[in-house]
């Protein structure tokens, strides 16, 4: 599959305000990007990079307000998002990829060859029939990106397509971008706070700031993150598991230090999050052992997967993957309140730090589902927190974070661990690990 040229793409004095917020994301933006190149798009988390990938997909909330134009060159355009879940949309691959195409009505003789040679691309040497539900996330943003060609894009979106990957799954799909772009000519941008992952591919690096954007050099991205150090663990075990075995993986044995920060990690598919789960008592395990401290328990029974939700949230505080599933308020504010108001406890003073802390002071009366992937993120960090739970489970806490957040979020983590709370945290981030890593865990 050959591609002629790339989209030649062309803002000129646009701008956008969502209809819940008073000021705009995107403000008077001005730039031009020519047939071919491959251009990094960074900035600060809720800058506005997400908003512009959208309006030039064409996929901006009707109730917003846009200025200006946007011009895109192109017939058809594709947007890989951050999650590789929210992507897939049929049961086996070949279907999944000849969903686009069957949308833009191409000939049903045309399509199958679209969709064999786009999975030769992306490298996923799998008969079509193969299940999506058992591909790695690394593959299920290959799949998303084959789609992406099979329907002919010109212009090809990722919005921090390697986010939630393991390192391998990282260089499969950098790898995997490279050779598409390569081979189709088609125009790249790239929204990425890790710019060293593709800063080698990329000829351009544009930075939105503000709601503004401007060139800058790939340079000037370096930004010195000063970080805590790992610290030595001693005491007895918070949580002690023998031949545990979850909804996915094989039986485990390990133990977790009280007041320490634990780091699980491990390749994409190991089963970290359904630990990660099991031991927040959200999930229950298929059998074998899975003790908490009499510290932790304080009373209650064992199983902790029994236990109410009030006194599962006095003691464990767990964030998901996915922030919007624990999102139940209009307004980031009230999202904070829920959790403090259902267990009858006092928390005005730590909610007003936790916005300060975590950058969320302007957004309080924003609605969380308008927010940025990492503005979620630190809400859902944030609604964890204010109820101050001995157990702290994180999966995956730094995604879509730029070098200022992270430091504040995992300065704040370190914090915490330091003063008794024990932290777990599902990750992928060297420099968290290297930070946070205390103790370790990794799944096989």
């Amino acid at each position: 599959m050959t591609i002629a040229t790339g989209a030649r793409v062309e803002a000129r004095r646009f701008s956008y305000r969502h209809g819940s917020r008073r000021d705009p994301a995107l403000s008077d933006v001005s730039f031009r990007i020519e047939p071919g190149e491959r251009v990094l798009l960074t900035g600060d988390s809720g800058s506005g990079k997400s908003t512009l990938l959208a309006a030039l997909a064409g996929v901006l909330d009707d109730d917003g307000e846009p200025s200006g134009s946007l011009l895109v060159d192109a017939d058809s355009t594709g947007l890989v998002l951050q999650d590789p879940d929210a992507q897939t949309v049929a049961s086996r691959i070949g279907d999944d990829v000849a969903f686009g195409c069957e949308n833009l009505g191409v000939p049903r003789e045309e399509i199958w060859p679209r969709v064999e040679a786009a999975l030769e691309m992306v490298g996923l040497d799998l008969p079509l029939d193969h299940p999506t539900r058992h591909l790695s996330g690394g593959q299920k943003q290959r799949l998303a990106l084959a789609g992406v060609i099979a329907m002919g894009a010109r212009l090809i979106l990722l919005d921090e397509p390697t986010a939630n990957l393991d390192p391998r799954g990282q260089r499969d799909v950098i790898d995997a971008v490279d050779n598409v772009v390569r081979r189709t000519g088609a125009t790249l941008i790239v929204v990425e706070h890790r710019h060293e992952l593709w800063t080698p591919l990329v000829d351009r690096v544009l930075q939105v700031s503000d709601g503004h954007v401007r060139e800058i050099a790939a340079a000037d991205l370096d930004v010195e993150v000063v970080l805590p150090e790992r610290r030595h663990v001693s005491g007895s075990a918070l949580v002690a598991a023998r031949d545990l075995l979850t909804q996915w993986g094989s039986p485990r044995s390990f133990s977790i230090p009280e007041g320490a920060s634990t780091v699980i990690t491990g390749a994409n598919g190991a089963g970290k999050s359904t630990l990660a789960l099991t031991i927040g008592g959200l999930i229950p395990p298929r059998r074998g052992q899975l003790e908490l401290s009499g510290h932790l328990r304080s009373g209650l029974q064992k199983s902790v997967h029994t236990w109410k939700s009030a006194d599962l949230a006095r003691r464990i505080g767990t964030v998901f993957q996915d922030p919007e599933h624990q999102f139940v308020s209009r307004s980031v504010r009230e999202e904070l309140e829920v959790g403090p108001r259902i267990m009858g406890i006092g928390a005005s003073e730590r909610i007003e730090e936790l916005l300060d802390r975590l950058r969320l002071r302007h957004l309080q009366q924003a609605n969380p589902f308008t927010l940025s992937g990492g503005e979620k993120r630190r809400l859902s960090v944030a609604t964890a927190l204010v109820a101050a739970p001995a157990l702290l489970i994180l999966d995956e806490p730094t995604f879509g974070q730029d070098p200022s957040t992270f430091r504040e979020l995992v300065w704040l983590l370190r914090e915490l661990s330091d003063s008794g709370t024990t932290i777990i945290s599902v990750t992928h981030d060297p420099d968290f690990i290297r930070a946070l890593g205390d103790h370790h865990l990794e799944l096989t």
